[in-house]
């Protein structure tokens, strides 16, 4: 028996009845051949307890069942035998049907007893469309006729009645959403994750979000993402095992009526039955019609498609999965990170645009023993039918207001993470109510960081409408902007495109006095109180000198630097990061200032720019002996424009013609020139 924790005890007050132990459902689902939601569904209706004795009771119960009910390979025919002699029987299978033109009438499959022409009255299959689209799984009575079996081409076998396996009760979300009022933020997260069979312990919060985005196309109606990346780490298991409402199709020929509409039947495709339909190993998807691919974005633009002059309309969500072959940053450095979808999609900037969220696989760990959770989880099935419901529903209204979104943002953009973040608060709070600002934020992050990667690769491929990449937003009417990157685009210690944070600039020191030049990246944050404090320990004197300097320009030009922001009424901390053999931090007083100015003014300075020069006590800029040095280092640290005092021009007639291509080189007069040519506009 595992130990309970604070979330067990809080779901098993709150979700009394619907909470199933998952080390239950890996016991039963490996022995039997049928998927997880099946098993849990039998465990729900009969270990829905914490009571050992209760379980113990229940698992007998469903092991009877499962035994009794699901046909191991090569027992198809002691099942059929037995059908025989008793006259009926119940079997778990996936029923699917089709009609039969010659005889006009309908007939099933049962694949686990190998019977393709199995009678079924059309009154049923009407009920229970989906068996005409991709099947469900069921509790099925089989019965068989003697009298018919004597006729020629007769049909012996016949489904006399079926039930499906999912829930049938309404009124589910309410509950869900009443049983979340008991758990913080955190425990939902967690709690969420073990209900679709994760344990979070031990879980970074990237891994965690990448998991959590996972679920969104089961809230969010008609929501595209992809997810590419190394094998092994579950990607079709959610998809496959836990929703009826799921439904994953696995490589080959996708056909445009099996996805769509059936134009000689009229039968409506997957994307109409399903919440849910997923592209497994998408690289070797195609279409059987030219156009199928065209039809697919259509849907995916619009949730419509037509069927000669009439136009229909459907909600199922498209996830396309895949691997990558290499990993991310070989796949960046040979091409683009939709290389391994199909040639007639990964190239599409026009198809790639219609993807909401690009899930970064290389985020999920990989599915071993100790992330497969032992703790109590919600009952698949109930767990489903709460999100098939919160799909009509929308979060979009609570970003109103509270969050602004930034100019590099175009109208695609904007629905595409409002969709995610729709999608995402959906899962933290399934009732309507109060959202708190960390959470809308945390849902924002995650969906720009997803979009944002899409609009990358778009770039990659050279289209100039997607070169503003910068994604940002703004919490509030008077808010910081802040901007989000994709990690995957940059590491910590190189300088990339975005923006940094106010406050923060990448700068070089020319060197002295011994020590070569070197990259340093100032952090400033300001608060109330007075003065300015180094972080560092033991503080470098010569940056200490510069900062000295930058401190005294900002008192004694604030009116020209920041209006009307008194900054003597304001704390700075200031932190030095070296990111090369020299540590000294020596001539850095122009970036100190611009550090300052961008901390009061909470402004950032542009992406991938690097200040070098020194002002003195007087205001004046001191002379650079080295700017040739200075710009090749900027370039070799991946540098797109240098900001330098005017003197330096004579010195840079120097610099070869293939450094000077590879990046922008400004001058600065003073420093209020510095600050505007710095800001970002």
């Amino acid at each position: 028996m595992i130990e309970m924790d604070q979330i067990d005890s809080k779901a098993a007050s709150s979700l009394e009845g619907y909470l199933v132990r998952k080390d239950l459902v890996r016991t039963f689902s490996r022995q039997f051949p049928v998927p997880t939601y099946v098993v849990e569904f039998l465990l729900g209706r009969y270990c829905a307890s914490t009571e050992q004795d209760e379980i113990d009771e229940g698992l007998e119960i469903v092991q009877r069942q499962l035994k009794s009910r699901t046909v191991k390979a090569g027992e198809e025919e002691l099942f059929k035998a037995r059908t025989r002699e008793k006259g009926e029987i119940k079997i778990i299978d996936l029923i699917t049907a089709r009609l039969d033109a010659k005889t006009d009438s309908y007939v099933a499959t049962l694949p686990s007893l190998r019977l393709t022409d199995v009678r079924i009255c059309p009154e049923l299959v009407n009920r229970h469309e989906r068996m005409l689209t991709g099947g469900f799984y069921a509790e099925i009575t089989v019965s068989y006729d003697a009298a018919i079996a004597q006729e020629t081409k007769g049909r012996p076998f016949g489904v006399d009645s079926l039930r499906e396996i999912q829930l049938s009760q309404r009124d589910v979300l309410d509950i869900l959403a009443e049983a979340r009022k008991s758990f913080t933020t955190d425990e939902w997260k967690e709690f969420l994750l073990r209900s679709v069979g994760i344990e979070p312990n031990g879980l970074s919060r990237r891994q965690r979000d990448a998991l959590m985005l996972r679920m969104v196309p089961f809230v969010e109606r008609n929501y595209n993402l992809v997810e590419l990346g190394p094998r092994g780490t579950g990607k079709s298991h959610l998809f496959q095992q836990v929703s009826p409402y799921a439904h994953l199709l696995s490589g080959g020929k996708a056909t445009v009526a099996k996805m769509f509409v059936n134009n000689a039947t009229g039968q409506r495709g997957l994307v109409c039955q399903y919440d849910v339909v997923c592209f497994d190993e998408v690289s070797g998807i195609s279409f059987d019609q030219k156009d199928g691919v065209n039809i697919m974005k259509g849907y995916m633009e619009s949730g419509e498609f037509s069927r000669g002059k009439e136009s229909i309309r459907a909600d199922g969500s498209i996830v396309l999965v895949g691997n990558f072959e290499v990993d991310v940053e070989h796949q960046q450095r040979i091409g683009h990170l939709f290389g391994p979808m199909p040639p007639e999609m990964k190239d599409d900037t026009a198809f790639m645009d219609r993807i909401h969220a690009f899930l970064p696989g290389w985020d999920v760990p990989k599915i071993s023993r100790e992330l497969l959770t032992n703790h109590f989880g919600l009952v698949s099935d109930f767990l489903s039918e709460c999100w098939s419901q919160l799909r009509y529903q929308s979060r979009v209204s609570v970003l109103q207001n509270r969050v602004f979104f930034g100019g590099a943002l175009s109208g695609r953009d904007t629905n595409a993470v409002n969709k995610t973040v729709s999608g995402l608060l959906k899962l933290l709070y399934p009732g309507e109510g109060e959202v708190p600002e960390e959470d809308i934020e945390w849902a924002v992050r995650v969906a720009m960081e997803a979009r944002r990667r899409v609009k990358e690769q778009q770039k990659r491929i050279g289209a100039a409408e997607f070169r503003n990449t910068h994604f940002s937003y703004v919490m509030g009417a008077d808010g910081v902007e802040k901007f989000v990157s994709t990690p995957e685009l940059q590491s910590e210690n190189s300088i990339g495109g975005d923006p940094l944070e106010p406050g923060q600039v990448w700068t070089i020191s020319p060197g002295g006095g011994g020590e070569h030049p070197g990259l340093y990246r100032i952090e400033i944050n300001e608060g109330p109180g007075s003065g300015v404090k180094i972080l560092n320990k033991p503080v470098p004197p010569a940056f200490k000198e510069s900062m000295g300097y930058a401190e005294q320009n900002l008192y004694a030009r604030s009116m020209q630097l920041v209006g009307d922001k008194d900054p003597r009424h304001h704390e700075f901390t200031a932190q030095l990061r070296a990111f090369d053999a020299s540590k000294s931090g020596a001539k850095l007083g122009m970036a100190s200032l611009l550090a300052l100015c961008t901390a009061l003014l909470k402004k950032s300075v542009r992406g991938g720019l690097i200040i070098a020069g020194e002002v003195n006590l007087g205001g004046s800029i001191e002379p650079v002996h080295n700017a040739v040095t200075i710009a090749e280092i900027a370039v070799e640290k991946g540098a797109s424009a240098l900001l330098m005092p005017v003197a330096c021009r004579r010195q840079l007639i120097d610099l070869s013609d293939d450094m000077a291509t590879k990046i922008d080189i400004q001058f600065y007069s003073d420093a209020r020139d510095a600050l505007l040519k710095a800001m970002v506009e």
